[in-house]
């Protein structure tokens, strides 16, 4: 079956969460948004933003924190946004973590999507909605499979401290969380309102209530620019030092 249209996604909310402080890389984000840290000519938010709008995903929410005056400020100048999209804010005024964020989110009544707002992505977000749907999960984690390299040599040892096996330098291939995700509304019974939960330890109450978690398989382009090399990985795709070009994203 083919995913679905950008038409069939339209009344889906999606959540960004844009409130964090960017300690992956404080040094580019002490006094500046991490989610406005440009991408070739553009910050990384509006990019993201962008490609929701291209899947019929048009009513956002950003939970701002960390600076928030200088998002909302980005935006405000920038009004042909209300031409494509119903854009609101909702304001940390405590860090509440990568899913207490959404306990100040009015009317999130159906399905939504919640996001990390610091992803370049190509990600099939219909894609994404149509498997969690077929699914019948309560909340779908987009997944990447990423090889892990150990620049050490690692021992495997017994009980009695015996070395059973010595691997130099071992790679291992991990399916690790995008940062995207979708939900269904039952699961914001979880979320204390005000209170810091971070999106592991929802995942955890979630599976010991007995509650579908699901995990969408993709090897889209995925790029989170907290992390230094990814951050330069992205310049180099959209401005086309490498063979890419911005029309991907």
């Amino acid at each position: 079956m083919s995913p679905l249209s950008p038409e069939k996604n339209r009344g889906l909310r999606a959540v960004i969460l844009a409130g964090g402080r960017g300690r992956a890389c404080i040094l580019f984000t002490i006094n500046f948004p991490k989610p406005l840290m440009p991408v070739g000519d553009r910050p990384i938010l509006e990019v993201l933003m962008e490609r929701l709008a291209a899947h019929g995903i048009t009513d956002i929410t950003i939970s701002v924190g960390h600076l928030a005056e200088l998002i909302k400020a980005y935006f405000d100048q920038r009004p042909f946004w209300k031409e494509k999209i119903t854009l609101s804010f909702v304001q940390e005024e405590k860090p509440l973590g990568t899913a207490g964020a959404l306990s100040l989110v009015p009317d999130l009544n159906q399905t939504f999507i919640v996001m990390n707002g610091d992803l370049l992505t190509d990600l099939d977000f219909s894609a994404l909605v149509k498997f969690h749907r077929e699914s019948s999960a309560s909340l779908t984690i987009a997944a990447h499979r990423r090889e892990v390299k150990i620049d050490l040599g690692v021992l495997e040892v017994d009980g009695e401290r015996r070395v059973r096996g010595y691997k130099e330098k071992p790679v291992s291939s991990l399916e690790v969380s995008m940062g995207i995700y979708v939900y269904e509304p039952r699961v914001l019974r979880w979320i204390p309102r005000g209170e810091r939960l971070d999106l592991p330890d929802l995942v955890l109450k979630l599976i010991a209530a007995g509650e579908p978690v699901c995990a969408f398989p993709s090897q889209c382009q995925w790029l989170d620019i907290g992390r230094p090399d990814d951050y330069r990985q992205a310049q180099d795709l959209v401005l086309g030092v490498k063979e890419a070009s911005v029309s991907t994203f």
